[in-house]
C-alpha cells in the first residue's frame, strides 16, 4: 500500500467513570427483577467490560460478576487477578470477592446466591462454569441473557453515541484510501491487509474482520479473503469493521475493477435502492422487522428475493454483532438512541455478489447513518 501515513488519531472520548458503570450495573439488577430474575450472572466479554470496564483474559478460572436488585453488585475473580480487577474504572461500584487456586470457586460464588431462582447468564460464559453452579445449586435455572434481556446494551447514551460516530467515521476514512490502492492483479488477502492498516492508522485498536471478496467469492457473504487474485472485470464486495474507543464500526461497500457490466450495474443500483429503503423505514415505534421488510421488499419486487439471503442488520456497540436484529418476526420496537447495520445484499452463485451496509442509529424522528461514503458503485484498478 502507497501513500502518505495519515498522523496518528490519539484524540479520544473522555473515558467512562465508576459512577457511569454504578448506573449501569443498577439497571441491569432492575431490568432483570423486572423481568422476574432472581439476578444476573456476568461472565468475562462484552457484557462485563460495558458493565464494569474490566477485560480479563478468559481462562479456565471462574470470574463472575453477580448483580442482584437490593444488593450490592460483587465481582468474583481469582486472587492473581484480584489487583488488576481493583484497577478498573468500575471497580469502585462494586465489592470484588477473591479466591485462591486449590478452593473451591463455585462455593464462593453459590454464597451470593439464593438456593432457588432463575439467572440470567452471559451468552459466552464457559460450560465449565455453568456446570460447576449447577452443581453446587441444583434448583437455580439459568437463561441466556440475550434472551432474557436482549435490549440490555441496546439503547445507548450520548457518549456511547459519540463512540460510535467516530468508529463510523474512521471506517469511512479507510473506506476512501482503500480506493487509491491497485486491485487488480493481488491477491484477496493483500487488499484485506491494507484495510487492516488503514483502520489502525485511523484510530482502530482491535479489527474484527477485512472481508473483500472477488469475483464469485462475492456469492459467498461471509467469505474468507484469500489466495484468489482479483481480475479486471469483478464485482468485489468490501466489509470491514473492529473497535475504536471501545465501540464498534461495520460497513460495506461494493467495487468493481474497470468497467462493469449492465447486469453488475443493475444489481448494484438495485441493492442501493434497497439499502435506502431499510434506512427509511428507521424510526421511533418502527419494529426492527420493517427495517428488513422495507429492504428485502426492493429486492423481491425486482425477481432477486431468492438470492437475498441474510437478515438486514444487527446491532453494534462494544461488540461489532449484537441485539437488536433486523429480522421478520422481530417485533422489537425501535427507539432513540439504538444503533443498528442496514445491509442488504444480492449474492448469485458462481458469479458476483453486492452488499451495502450502514451503521444507523435511531433519533427522535427517524435516523442517522454513521457512515457517509458514498454509496454508488466505485470503479478501482
Amino acid at each position: 500500500m502507497t501513500g502518505t501515513p495519515a498522523p496518528p488519531d490519539t484524540a479520544g472520548p473522555a473515558p467512562f467513570t465508576a459512577e457511569d458503570y454504578a448506573a449501569r450495573m443498577r439497571r441491569a439488577a432492575e431490568a432483570a427483577d423486572a423481568a422476574g430474575l432472581a439476578g444476573l450472572l456476568i461472565a468475562p466479554g462484552p457484557d462485563l467490560v460495558w458493565l464494569t470496564g474490566y477485560r480479563p483474559v478468559e481462562t479456565e478460572r471462574l470470574t463472575l460478576l453477580v448483580l442482584r436488585a437490593g444488593h450490592d453488585p460483587v465481582l468474583v475473580v481469582p486472587t492473581l487477578e484480584a489487583p488488576d480487577a481493583a484497577e478498573a474504572a468500575g471497580a469502585p461500584a462494586l465489592t470484588l470477592r477473591d479466591w485462591t487456586d486449590g478452593k473451591d470457586p463455585y462455593d464462593a460464588a453459590a454464597g451470593l446466591l439464593g438456593a432457588r431462582g432463575r439467572y440470567g447468564i452471559s451468552d459466552n460464559a464457559w460450560a465449565l462454569h455453568l456446570l460447576g453452579l449447577r452443581e453446587r445449586l441444583p434448583d437455580v435455572g439459568h437463561v441466556a441473557l440475550t434472551r432474557a434481556l436482549p435490549m440490555l446494551r441496546a439503547v445507548k447514551d450520548a457518549a456511547e453515541l459519540d463512540r460510535l460516530a467516530a468508529a463510523g467515521t474512521a471506517a469511512d476514512a479507510a473506506y476512501e484510501e482503500i480506493l487509491k490502492v491497485t486491485f487488480g492483479g493481488r491477491r484477496e488477502r493483500e487488499v484485506a491487509a491494507d484495510l487492516a492498516v488503514l483502520l489502525r492508522r485511523f484510530g482502530h485498536t482491535q479489527v474484527d474482520f477485512t472481508i473483500v471478496a472477488s469475483g464469485p467469492n462475492g456469492a459467498n457473504p461471509h467469505h474468507e479473503a484469500g489466495e484468489r487474485v482479483i481480475q479486471r472485470g469483478d464485482m468485489v464486495v468490501l466489509d470491514f469493521g473492529g473497535l475504536k474507543h471501545g465501540y464498534g464500526s461495520d460497513t460495506s461497500r461494493t467495487v468493481h475493477v474497470g468497467e462493469p457490466t449492465d447486469e453488475e450495474r443493475e444489481v448494484h443500483d438495485l441493492v442501493r435502492a434497497a439499502q435506502e429503503a431499510g434506512f427509511r423505514a428507521v424510526g421511533p415505534g418502527a419494529a426492527c422487522q420493517d427495517v428488513d421488510r422495507a429492504a428485502r421488499a426492493v429486492i423481491d419486487d425486482a425477481g432477486y428475493g431468492a438470492y437475498f439471503i441474510h437478515r438486514t442488520g444487527h446491532g453494534i456497540g462494544v461488540t461489532t454483532h449484537e441485539p437488536p436484529y433486523m429480522i421478520e418476526r422481530e417485533e422489537q420496537p425501535l427507539v432513540p438512541g439504538m444503533c443498528f447495520s442496514v445491509e442488504p445484499g444480492v449474492y448469485l452463485p458462481g458469479r458476483f455478489g453486492v452488499r451495502i451496509e450502514d451503521i444507523v442509529a435511531v433519533t427522535e424522528d427517524g435516523g442517522r447513518r454513521l457512515n457517509e461514503t458514498s454509496r454508488e458503485m466505485a470503479i478501482v484498478d
